[in-house]
């Protein structure tokens, strides 16, 4: 191409110039295609040369012991909450407590007027000397007739008539001393007491009421310990039983984390987990339980719950900018003879900052950490200067716990 391309010009010089312009012309297209040829072969040797390598940072990877945990919003409620009711019927004379107070169980909350359980009792009380007194009379007479029977002075019915007497009277005492005892107990009733520890709700009647039996006077609700009940999500549960702590972990202490971000200062314990999937929310209730001596944690109040998930030994975990999508799916470049060598890996949770890998590296690969973009398979890198063997955290090499927020 570049002979035809001079050809014609040459041969016009040749043709019209002297002896002078000629050899002149001669030697210029000789040494243009001298040029072009070197040119030409330069340039075919630099398409043939690689790429040149990419500059990348690496680090080594390491494993660990991780623990995953989930942290979960719940609703604290009360050990206990038990409601006050009236016992018996009557006007509400008295209310003997502080609205909102912490009592002891077998405090007197309220007062019944009591006048006419204790007129009842009396009326019982002489139901049953009554009673007694026809027993000792039926005995009395059974005594004479057991005589006369004796002697063939009466017959086996009369005799028998006064036995009959005797059981009569024993069962009438019998159903007397009942009708005592159960005058007494609504005699009781009329004090109305705290049935458990803890604090008082606002009463429901204002005194001088004149209340029904069941009719509720008000609430007492056991703050220490707290339960707070919550439900997390069925993966987290699966994850939970694959790892074999479901029976486990109802010992592992749990952290309660305030509304103001900061860790109660007492660990809890989970105590009850469903064994049945709501299957409209796809989640799993939970009841954790709290020491709550002082009465910090109130019943209503929305608090998370940190709770363990999975415990991971010697983990592989990398920097999240160490992960790319490839051709075949998620992968990493780990760096071997000065290549970049693309390795599919399958992820798990994200753990303080540091990716899980659950498959694909086994911890000491180096890993290209910087530098990822453009990079390609079987790419020729080259590490920074400088750059030395990467050690793994304080935390790490301590074993330390790391705690993945599942926030929900």
């Amino acid at each position: 191409m570049l002979f035809r391309s001079l050809y014609s010009p040459l041969a016009a010089a040749l043709r019209d110039g002297g002896f002078f312009n000629r050899w002149l012309l001669i030697v210029t297209v000789g040494s243009t295609m001298v040029l072009a040829g070197c040119g030409e072969g330069a340039a075919s040797k630099e398409g043939d040369a690689p790429p040149p390598a990419a500059t990348v940072r690496t680090e080594t990877v390491e494993t660990r012991d991780v623990k995953i945990h989930g942290v979960f919003p719940g609703r604290a409620r009360g050990a206990r909450e038990v409601e006050v009711r009236a016992r018996v019927e009557g006007i509400l004379e008295e209310r003997t407590y502080d609205e909102g107070a912490k009592v002891a169980a077998g405090d007197r909350l309220f007062r019944i007027d009591a006048r006419p359980y204790r007129i009842a009792v009396q009326r019982a009380e002489a139901g049953l000397a009554e009673a007694t007194a026809t027993v000792n009379e039926a005995r009395r007479q059974w005594d004479r007739v057991e005589g006369l029977f004796k002697q063939d002075a009466i017959s086996a019915r009369e005799r028998d008539a006064a036995r009959s007497a005797v059981e009569l009277a024993e069962a009438q005492r019998q159903t007397a001393a009942a009708n005592l005892a159960d005058a007494r107990l609504d005699l009781s009733y009329t004090d109305v007491k705290a049935p458990i520890n803890g604090v008082t709700g606002l009463e429901t009647v204002p005194e001088g009421t004149l209340v029904a039996v069941g009719d509720l006077l008000t609430q007492v609700t056991q703050l220490d310990p707290i339960h707070l009940r919550f439900s997390f999500p069925e993966t987290d549960a699966l994850t939970r039983a694959q790892g074999q702590m479901l029976k486990g972990d109802q010992a592992l202490p749990l952290t309660l984390i305030l509304n103001d971000g900061s860790a109660y200062g007492m660990p809890g314990r989970i105590d009850f987990t469903n064994a049945v999937v709501d299957s409209a929310t796809g989640s799993v209730t939970a009841r954790a339980v709290f020491p709550n001596p002082d009465g910090v944690i109130r019943p209503g109040q929305f608090l998370r719950v940190r709770v363990l998930l999975e415990l991971l030994n010697d983990a592989v975990t990398v920097p999240e900018s160490a992960i790319s999508q490839g051709a075949d799916g998620t992968q990493v470049f780990v760096v071997q003879d000065d290549k970049a060598i693309a390795t599919p890996v399958e992820l798990g949770p994200v753990v303080d900052g540091a990716q899980v890998v659950r498959k694909g590296l086994s911890g000491g690969e180096r890993l290209v950490v910087s530098g990822l973009p453009g990079l390609r398979h079987e790419a020729p890198v080259r590490e920074e200067a400088g750059q030395g063997e990467t050690k793994p955290s304080a935390a790490a090499a301590a074993g330390s716990q790391v705690v993945a927020g599942r926030g929900r």
